[in-house]
């Protein structure tokens, strides 16, 4: 029976290096976590998504993916929480990867045990693929040649409305200061990933207390204003 199944397992191959992975995607935008989920078809493997710390744990508990990829700034905590947890883990998952739009985020990803970095946007299936088997051990690395794909993602449209719906909903509960930032986090991660230039300004307005143009912003995106 055991013979069965590691026969029937994919086996890497030069246009699909990360045939037999699983990638679990630790992130609360939508729109990014579509741009990781094509990426990682794209390339062989199978994908899961978490949308919080407490949905990663459960995901965990179930199953061990080859490859999480932790968004560094999450709605119930912070990304080096978890990275920090699965690098302690026994037995540890082969290989961890921080996720961010802030590049300094970078250190405190490895810092906290991760073995590679993204840098939003993501959305080059070469790139990609690069950084995922540079991060894995030496020993588990395909051996053979393999093609470096050209090729870009691009998200279906409907995810980025359904995050400005997650923003709204957010920007009409924020009460504190924490709210806030985390708002503005998420904002400047979606605007990176979807080259938005309206939500990298709609960023500075909640840095600068502007709320109500934050708010008229995301509703005349939504439809809900003229």
């Amino acid at each position: 029976m055991l013979d069965d199944l590691l026969m029937t397992q994919p086996k890497p191959t030069a246009d699909k290096p990360l045939a037999g992975m699983t990638v679990l995607v630790v992130e609360d935008s939508r729109f990014a976590s579509e741009a990781m989920r094509l990426l990682s078809v794209q390339s062989g493997a199978r994908v899961r998504r978490a949308d919080c710390l407490h949905s990663a744990r459960r995901h965990l508990r179930v199953y061990r993916p080859t490859v999480v990829i932790v968004d560094m700034t999450l709605p119930d905590g912070s990304g080096e929480e978890l990275l920090r947890e699965l690098d302690a883990a026994t037995p540890r998952v082969p290989v961890l990867m921080g996720l961010s739009g802030d590049p300094d985020c970078e250190a405190h990803a490895r810092a906290s045990g991760a073995d590679g970095f993204l840098a939003k946007p993501v959305e080059g299936v070469g790139a990609f693929q690069i950084a995922v088997l540079n991060a894995l051990p030496a020993e588990s690395r395909p051996g053979r040649l393999r093609m470096v794909p050209s090729t870009q993602v691009h998200p279906d449209p409907a995810s980025l409305d359904e995050d400005l719906l997650n923003a709204c909903d957010l920007l009409g509960t924020a009460s504190n200061a924490r709210d806030y930032d985390y708002l503005a986090q998420f904002l400047h991660g979606l605007a990176l990933s979807a080259h938005d230039g309206e939500l990298t300004a709609a960023v500075e307005a909640i840095r600068e207390d502007r709320i109500e143009e934050v708010e008229a912003l995301l509703k005349k995106r939504l439809g809900l204003i003229p």
